[in-house]
């Protein structure tokens, strides 16, 4: 994987024994997803908090990086410091102190800090299921985001109170007479927790760290008062890594493979659906157009069935079509939004260096689109005979009103003054069940990619790999497109000429499938058991499945649209 950094994320040269400053920047759970700023439990604060000013996307990301009081020095070992500057005098943590970081661990909290801006990490070492000989040979490695706070055993709780930091270098090159420069390129740690006596500390601050197997871990009971020292450590590798690829280890996948089965998987499914699609028009809709534009055959005109019988009903506006023209507006700008924002991710440059960028971009974004939102409710609310210009600016809420003066779509066939009458429509033409059968492809197409979305979204991980999420938003697209010029074209020849609405209904029934998997995913993957955390989760959910309806909705008409204009303006219309 190769790394791109935008201009401004500029690598920062230190010299021995200049300060690395260490940074917090939240508290964080998958069980609660609510963020907490770091000193919201005692840790030891420095003589001055000051907080970094934070863009939009750290705000909306629950970020509130501050500094702390670690001292670390480039290249500069520590074997164990005392964090508080108070020698042989343990930290005092009243009773409401010690029920709230009880409470923290039982709810799973991890700890962020940063170095240089780059996250911590903790390194977990595992064997895959390999013969048992290589076993023995080669471990596993992952990193886990951020430290656990502590942990429980039983029903008491352990503090992680002694820090262990494994920070990695490069060694720049430079010329002799030159002072060597150092990058940081990897920040690791170590969480340990070590009871009160155990830790032998000087009146310097310095302390001795026990063996490791005669040391007891440090105890919060949460019913009394608990005394403890907070105590860290430096150690400092060299590494081969070069600073333009340090986020390579926080942003590797150990699954890509899954990523290619799931965009294989998603071809395969365009590639079925171009099958059909390609019956459909090349067999089919050929011999319709051939049939239709027959004019020696008198008793074949006479008796012609199918799509060409509602060519005078077909362009008839539908109900409401403010709302509509509403709801595709700002469609159009989400997809114009979200397009833009994995181009330009997938090309490297909202890095995650560079934080909060992809959630700023996206947000300026969308604002910005509006202009186009606005435009293409205004042409197609024009088009469906609207009048009330204001109330319809009003409603696309970002688009201006001038644009409503756009010229309208030109159809190619006129509407009679007298509605045709509908014949009584089969069961499975019922738009509940079109919903159902149209949604279930594109999410198909997608679904597996929604797992690691998911994952990024709710459980802290990082997402990068937006060369995948670029192929299945492209390939979400077509099969869009494709399932709903299938579905108007059975609509149709059923002689049932209300297709705005239900074109839009029915394209977006992928997002009914990714309500029911978000769903499954709370229940099979989250530990979420209290009301505020599923509140959230299921609020931000129904936000990203009516965005997600509206996408792909808009999509599926604008194909559907130029569709139907295509092959009535293909026939003969006396």
């Amino acid at each position: 994987m190769y790394s791109f950094y935008v201009p401004g994320v500029a690598p920062i040269n230190f010299h021995r024994n200049d300060p690395v400053e260490i940074k917090a920047v939240k508290l964080t759970s998958s069980r609660t997803q609510l963020p907490y700023e770091y000193y919201s439990l005692p840790f030891c604060q420095p003589s001055k908090i000051t907080y970094k000013a934070e863009n939009l996307g750290e705000v909306l990301r629950g970020d509130r990086i501050v500094n702390t009081p670690f001292q670390v020095s480039m290249n500069v070992e520590k074997k164990c410091e005392v964090l508080c500057n108070l020698p042989n005098k343990p930290v005092t943590l009243t009773v409401e102190q010690s029920k709230l970081i009880a409470e923290r661990i039982r709810e799973d909290y991890y700890v962020h800090l940063i170095a240089d801006n780059l996250p911590v990490a903790t390194r977990l070492e595992f064997y895959s299921n390999r013969e048992e000989e290589e076993k023995k040979k080669e471990k596993d490695v992952q990193f886990e985001h951020g430290y656990r706070l502590g942990f429980m055993d039983g029903n008491k709780f352990y503090l992680h109170n002694h820090l262990s930091f494994i920070l990695y270098y490069h060694r720049e090159d430079v010329e002799e007479s030159q002072e060597h420069t150092y990058r940081v390129v990897r920040f690791e740690v170590i969480p340990q927790s070590i009871k009160l006596e155990d830790l032998k500390a000087d009146e310097k601050s310095m302390c001795t760290l026990p063996e490791a197997t005669g040391s007891a871990p440090q105890e919060i009971d949460p019913t009394k008062e608990n005394q403890l020292l907070f105590t860290y450590s430096v150690h400092w590798e060299e590494s081969d890594i070069k600073w333009a690829s340090r986020w390579d280890t926080y942003l590797t996948m150990s699954d890509v493979q899954i990523h290619w089965f799931s965009i294989i998987n998603s071809v395969v499914v365009v590639f079925f659906l171009s099958g059909i699609l390609s019956m459909i028009i090349i067999r089919t809709l050929r011999k319709d157009i051939a049939n239709y534009n027959k004019e020696d055959d008198i008793e074949d005109t006479m008796e012609e069935s199918g799509w060409k019988l509602v060519h005078g009903d077909v362009f008839r506006p539908p109900q409401y079509p403010m709302i509509l023209s509403s709801l595709l507006g700002s469609g159009i700008q989400l997809f114009c939004m979200i397009l833009i924002v994995i181009f330009v991710a997938m090309l490297g440059m909202l890095s995650p260096s560079s934080r909060g960028a992809l959630m700023t971009t996206a947000c300026f974004l969308f604002m910005f689109m509006g202009v186009f939102g606005g435009f293409f409710a205004g042409r197609l609310y024009r088009t469906l005979k609207g009048h009330r210009w204001k109330k319809g600016a009003f409603c696309v809420s970002l688009g201006c009103s001038v644009l409503f003066i756009q010229q309208p779509y030109d159809n190619p066939v006129r509407t009679n003054q007298i509605p045709r009458q509908i014949p009584e429509q089969r069961w499975y033409m019922n738009k509940f069940v079109g919903i159902l059968m149209a949604g279930i492809l594109p999410f198909g197409a997608m679904f597996i990619e929604l797992f690691f979305i998911f994952s990024a979204i709710w459980e802290n991980q990082f997402y990068y790999l937006f060369g995948f999420l670029f192929l299945v938003f492209i390939i979400l697209v077509v099969s869009c497109s494709q399932i709903s010029i299938v579905m108007v074209y059975f609509q149709l020849c059923a002689e049932d000429y209300r297709w705005w609405w239900r074109t839009f209904l029915v394209s977006g029934g992928s997002a009914f499938y990714v309500l029911i998997y978000a769903v499954f995913y709370f229940v099979n993957k989250l530990d979420i058991v209290e009301f505020i955390p599923s509140l959230l989760y299921f609020g931000y959910t129904a936000l990203m499945v009516l965005s997600f309806w509206l996408l792909t909705g808009t999509i599926g008409f604008y194909a559907a649209y130029m569709f139907v204009r295509k092959i009535y303006a293909a026939v003969k219309i006396d």
